[in-house]
């Protein structure tokens, strides 16, 4: 385009050193149509001229002169990015224009259309899973331990046992819920009572008194043994025995002092905190953290996982009822315009900095050959009308003054 132009420029002056020669060889003033055509030739050189100067100007100082405001895009290059930016703040980072501009665009129903179809589904799902994935491997076992001490930990030594166990105990209570447990107690009470007839028999004989006989002593203890055999299989058999309601009882008022006796709750929350000090009990969290960050990685590395799917049935589901419900679509729409409008409303100079510290960062020489590479072409356009308008103005002129004179 710069050789176009050039040419024109070149055209306008040929045309004046031709009409220039004719007149000298006629040796006669300037006149008829050859006239003109020196005025068109003369003007056209004229216009070039002063639009190449102007065009040139911009990017570079014409014939390399010092000559004052030109080079203009090098040397204002700072002042120009600033300039850009705030433009841009004002006019298209405005909370009415991104208001309007969310309102007219309606977020919602473009991704609940986009979105219900389930291979898109999939692949939020995919992006969804590689960043979760992404965010856990940043995760050392440690991390977690820490976190589910920090957290989980600080919120139970913080909670009041007492009052909540006491709750669930007398609810079990009532239920009849811990019988199952009161079975299992007394079942493993007899089979052990069954399977260590010589350590009961043992154990009762050494305490009578040094003075009685032995085998009054082992009498003794034999009618102990089976006592209590008898006794744990009654319990065992009878659902209403007085073990049993004995139990009940205990188990009730236990409750009841739970919820109520500040004593009772007192050593509930010593016992709570005894056991999380425990060194089994953090143990125990700490595989539970290794535990939980594998679980993680293996459902979001699965496409089959069950969590997968369920994501991406989420969101199909979601994708639904933004396309079939309005009042959902307005507040979700609501919501994306309240959010953009508090970014552009708070954050405007950190997002115009984007664009004035890249144009500080650019080499001024370089800034203004990647512009002229954007918009050259068609400022060449300018030379080309400058040169032709120059011709016809100039035509213009001299047929007004050949009129007037």
């Amino acid at each position: 385009m710069k050789l176009v132009a050039g040419a024109f420029l070149v055209g306008a002056a040929v045309l004046y050193v031709i009409a220039r020669l004719i007149t000298k060889a006629d040796g006669a003033a300037t006149a008829g149509w050859v006239g003109y055509m020196q005025a068109a030739g003369e003007a056209g050189m004229v216009g070039g001229l002063a639009d190449w100067f102007a065009v040139t100007a911009l990017f570079r100082r014409p014939l390399g002169l010092p000559i004052p405001h030109t080079a203009i895009i090098p040397t204002r290059k700072d002042a120009i990015g600033q300039s850009l930016g705030e433009f841009v703040g004002i006019n298209f980072l405005a909370e009415d224009v991104i208001r309007s501009r969310v309102r007219r665009i309606e977020p919602s129903r473009r991704v609940g259309e986009w979105l219900v179809l389930r291979s898109n589904a999939l692949r939020v799902t995919e992006e969804l899973a590689a960043g979760a994935r992404a965010v856990v491997d940043l995760l050392r076992d440690e991390d977690v331990q820490a976190v589910l001490e920090q957290v989980v930990a600080a919120r139970i030594r913080a909670f009041r046992v007492g009052p909540a166990a006491g709750r669930l105990l007398g609810q079990l209570v009532a239920d009849g819920a811990h019988r199952g447990l009161v079975d299992l107690a007394v079942e493993g009470v007899h089979a052990w009572l069954l399977q260590n007839r010589e350590i009961v028999t043992d154990l009762v004989a050494r305490q009578a008194p040094s003075w009685s006989p032995r085998f009054v002593d082992e009498r003794v203890a034999d009618r102990v043994y089976w006592e209590a055999v008898r006794v744990a299989r009654e319990v065992l058999d009878d659902p209403n025995h007085r073990v049993r309601l004995s139990i009940d009882r205990l188990l009730a008022d236990l409750a009841r002092r739970l919820e109520d006796d500040p004593a009772t709750q007192a050593k509930a929350d010593e016992l709570k905190l005894r056991l999380l000090d425990h060194p089994e009990v953090r143990r125990v969290v700490a595989d539970a953290g290794s535990t939980l960050r594998r679980i993680v990685l293996e459902a979001v590395d699965d496409p089959d996982s069950e969590l997968r799917k369920r994501t991406t049935d989420v969101l199909i589901a979601f994708a639904a009822r933004l396309t079939n419900e309005p009042e959902l679509r307005d507040k979700v729409d609501s919501w994306v315009e309240d959010v953009a409008s508090h970014v552009t409303t708070n954050y405007t100079n950190e997002l115009t900095t984007v664009i004035t510290d890249t144009v500080q960062r650019w080499d001024g020489v370089e800034t203004s050959r990647k512009i002229e590479l954007q918009v050259g072409r068609d400022l060449q356009f300018i030379r080309i009308n400058g040169t032709v308008v120059g011709a016809v103005a100039g035509v213009a002129i001299y047929a007004v003054s050949q009129l007037l004179l």
